[in-house]
């Protein structure tokens, strides 16, 4: 798998943002993050510098420093929330989407601009 630096991330790939919000995640992404059977997925924002989001499971967030919005939030960790609704937490952006079997999921068009994303972008999907 390349870097994109000496030392850096890892890079799987890139995925464009479908006109219907439609994002694909490379398969390399799925079998590492072991998201074969994950149904939904979180979306956080990314950082300011490289912008777009985050994609994990409450599962991978849980015990981390950032995880402790999941407890802060229940409502975003029990997926009650309206699936695709962005909410801000502590300066970040958060959402929740389903995920089909092939790596495949789609976000709200609305969505993905409070994520400063529109159809069309090229996301880089790095580790």
């Amino acid at each position: 798998m390349p870097r994109l630096v000496k030392g850096g991330k890892f890079v799987f790939g890139w995925s464009r943002v479908g006109e219907d919000g439609r994002i694909i995640v490379p398969p390399e992404a799925i079998e590492e993050y072991g998201l074969e059977d994950v149904e939904r997925v979180i979306l956080l924002s990314g950082s300011k510098k490289s912008g777009g989001f985050r994609l994990t499971t409450v599962e991978l967030l849980q015990g981390t420093t950032i995880g402790t919005v999941l407890d802060e939030n229940p409502r975003l960790a029990r997926f009650e929330s309206p699936e695709g609704e962005a909410e801000r937490i502590k300066a970040k952006t958060y959402c929740w989407v389903g995920m089909e079997k092939n790596g495949v999921f789609s976000v709200p068009l609305e969505t993905l601009k409070k994520y400063s994303i529109e159809p069309g972008d090229m996301l880089l999907v790095v580790r």
